[in-house]
Formats: structure tokens, sequence, C-alpha cells
């Protein structure tokens, strides 16, 4: 059984750490053999960072929606997301040549996206009340809220 956190809880993380959305939409969910090869690509690109953990990612969780899949991606520095999707020898790289090759710009049966941010302690809100350990808390540190004296973030027009 999942345990569920009651009272407020907080992800305590380091300055520098990445919040990386990607995903995929089907646009036309006809052309099954050129969105099909795209969503099987991300599998062992996971599974190639979940088993070196050195390369950088701390944590995922997978989002499906009706022509859309979202991976909200948890890693350690903008440098490591980078180098891995520059790598040569892993499984990115590869994958992101077959998109360009099959799909590219010139197919528009299924799309690609993402985003990736920095974030920072100082300046991001996280709170999870009767929650699984998830999301940046589940990757980094799940510290109560009380114990790191967790105050909400102001309004800037409030900031004093």
């Amino acid at each position: 059984m999942t345990t569920l956190y009651p009272n407020r809880f907080r992800a305590d993380f380091p300055e520098g750490t990445v919040v990386f959305l990607i995903g995929m939409r089907i646009n036309q969910l006809w052309n099954v053999r050129k969105w099909v090869p795209v969503a099987n690509a991300m599998g062992p690109m996971l599974t190639e960072l979940n088993r070196q953990p050195e390369l950088g990612l701390l944590g995922f969780e997978t989002w499906i929606g009706w022509r859309s899949v979202m991976v909200q991606e948890y890693w350690a520095s903008i440098d490591q997301l980078m180098t891995y999707a520059t790598a040569r020898d892993a499984h990115h790289l590869p994958a992101w040549q077959r998109f360009n090759a099959q799909v590219g710009h010139t197919n528009p049966s299924v799309g690609i996206w993402h985003e990736a941010y920095i974030v920072d302690p100082a300046t991001s809100h996280m709170v999870y009340v009767n929650m699984p350990m998830f999301g940046m808390a589940k990757a980094t540190q799940h510290r109560s809220a009380r114990e790191m004296g967790a105050q909400p973030l102001q309004r800037r027009d409030q900031a004093a």
C-alpha cells in the first residue's frame, strides 16, 4: 500500500536543480507507423538514466492524456541534462536523429516538445499534503514543512 503523508511537506533541493518537461502529441491518430516509434523511444532512455544515476537524472513522473504523453523529469543540473542530450553513446541522440529522419519538420503526424527550468529553492514553492512521496520531493528530499521552517512565498507586490 502507498504511504500517504498528512500535514505539509516540501521538497528540499539544491540550487541549480532542473525541472525538465518533455512530451509528444499525436496529431494524426491513423499514422501509427510515425508516432509509435516516437512513443517507444522514451522507455530505453529512462531505463538507461535509471541505471546510471551519475548521468544526473534524479527522478521522473509520466503523464498520459488524450493524444499526448509527458514525462516530468528532475535533473541535478542543466549541464548534465545537456551532456546527456548530446552524448553519442547514449540513447537520446540516436532517437533524436531517427525522429528528424523519419518525421522531422515535414511530417505533422506527431509533435514533440520540451521545456527546461533551472529552479532555486529561494524562489520556488512546492507543497504536498496527503500525498505519497511525489515530484521534486520524491526526486530530491521529502521534508516536513515545519522542519524546514517553510513560509509561503510572498507575492512580488507584497514583498518588503
